[in-house]
């Protein structure tokens, strides 16, 4: 009885974090942080622009937006084969990573092979493991997503020390690099897919997340089970605020965490910044890691709304740091740990909110939608950042992605508590509860 107590006890859905954490390690890495260590390698050796190779990113990351809410509906149909689904996803990635090893001087081949990489990395992390922590977690989601997510951050550290040495290695080369990198990812990731991923086959399941104190309020809004379906969450105005929100998180991301090594390069040509771009880009590094786990702990502890005014402030503090940086060159370093820290509201911030403010039922399609909102704004973000910068300079586009987080807070800290009172006022938690 007393092992059968403790056997029991366990409770899978940590499992699941750690097969998310892998997955975000090595197939998403290679989609979101590994594609751009190439660029040199493979524009010098095949005769591409930059501009040219530049746009497999683009066009990637548009068409697995644009196709996110049918992975999202995918993930919502309750009779899917989650096993399958995520095994395609991680052959997508793998095998088209691989696949560019054969592309050659086609620059077509790579963009369409960058389509199947991006919808694979949809499929497998940016609608999958928020689902899935979705499903499995009615307590601790956001420390349980959190760390789902830092496996991006710890594989993109080792994953690109491997980068260094392939690439650079005459034997091996880019094309070397793409097929071993696209077998690793195989190799790893599929194994999860198939013996570790999975939805809770019941609430008994379930019930071993909640605490003592969860099981015994009967009332407990957190461990309702509960939902809206998209058609009904496209009738609510508050929604759109949300989703229209996150084209601002994208504009500011887009320029802050993709042009400031560009600008401090720039200063350090001119002597006027002298702590070195390369150490503020680590030390960045290593607070986006603290930043998704701490960011899920925030979540959880102090609710969305607070979690958001700190993002918010953070994200304003790291604009007006790289505007004086210059001046006071230690700002580099306040700069690096405030857009790491911050880096919660965009990586858990959709999927945590998207789950806490609409629920269960149809979780992966309202994803998708939002998503597709931040990929908007993402995908243009560093091209409106170049023309604000070569028109007027660097301080005005820091100026602007200031800006941009005002606008994007605003919105989101509105609609987000405009929601919550809605759905208390509504009672929600029961009249919308899955059976």
């Amino acid at each position: 009885m007393e092992n059968t107590k403790k056997k029991n006890s366990f409770f899978y859905g940590w499992l699941i974090v750690v097969g998310c954490i892998l997955i975000q390690a090595v197939p998403y890495s290679l989609a979101a942080n590994i594609q751009p260590a190439f660029t040199n390698y493979v524009t010098s050796g095949e005769g591409f622009t930059y501009t040219q190779f530049s746009l497999i990113f683009t066009i990637g990351t548009v068409v697995s937006a644009l196709c996110s809410p049918f992975i999202g509906k995918l993930y919502s149909n309750p009779k899917i084969n989650i096993k399958l689904l995520y095994a395609l996803g991680v052959i997508l990635v793998g095998g088209a990573f691989s696949a560019m090893s054969l592309a050659g001087g086609n620059i077509f081949a790579y963009y369409a092979l960058s389509i199947f990489v991006q919808i694979g990395s949809a499929i497998i992390s940016a609608i999958g493991v928020p689902t899935l922590i979705n499903s499995w977690f009615t307590e601790n989601k956001g420390i349980a997503m959190g760390l789902a997510f830092s496996g991006g951050g710890l594989g993109n550290m080792v994953l690109q020390q491997f980068a260094g040495k392939w690439l650079s290695n005459p034997q091996i080369g880019y094309k070397g690099a793409y097929l071993r990198f696209g077998l690793l990812a195989i190799i790893v990731a599929l194994p999860v897919a198939l013996f570790i991923m999975r939805f809770p086959k019941s609430k008994a399941e379930l019930e071993m997340n909640k605490s003592k104190k969860s099981k015994n309020d009967s009332n407990s809004k957190q461990n309702s089970n509960w939902g809206y379906t998209f058609a009904e969450v496209s009738k609510i105005k508050y929604f759109w605020i949300f989703a229209t929100s996150f084209i601002f998180v994208g504009l500011y991301v887009g320029g802050m965490a993709l042009q400031f090594i560009p600008y401090l390069q720039s200063l350090e040509q001119k002597q006027i910044f002298t702590l070195g771009s390369a150490l503020v880009a680590s030390l960045f590094g290593l607070f986006s890691i603290f930043g998704n786990l701490c960011g899920g702990f925030l979540f959880d502890k102090l609710g969305i709304i607070k979690s958001l005014v700190l993002a918010g402030l953070l994200v304003i503090c790291c604009g007006l740091c790289l505007i004086f940086v210059g001046q006071i060159n230690a700002l580099g370093f306040v700069f690096s740990v405030c857009l790491g820290i911050s880096m919660f509201s965009y990586i858990i911030g959709p999927s945590y909110m998207t789950g806490a403010l609409f629920g269960n039922k149809e979780f992966g399609t309202i994803l998708g939608i939002v998503q597709i909102f931040f990929a908007a704004g993402f995908g243009t973000g560093s091209t409106l950042f170049g023309l604000i910068v070569d028109k007027s300079g660097f301080t005005s586009a820091w100026i602007s992605t200031v800006i941009y987080a005002i606008i994007a807070y605003s919105g989101l800290l509105y609609s987000t508590s405009s929601i919550i009172k809605m759905n208390k006022e509504n009672n929600v938690f029961e009249t919308k509860k899955i059976s």
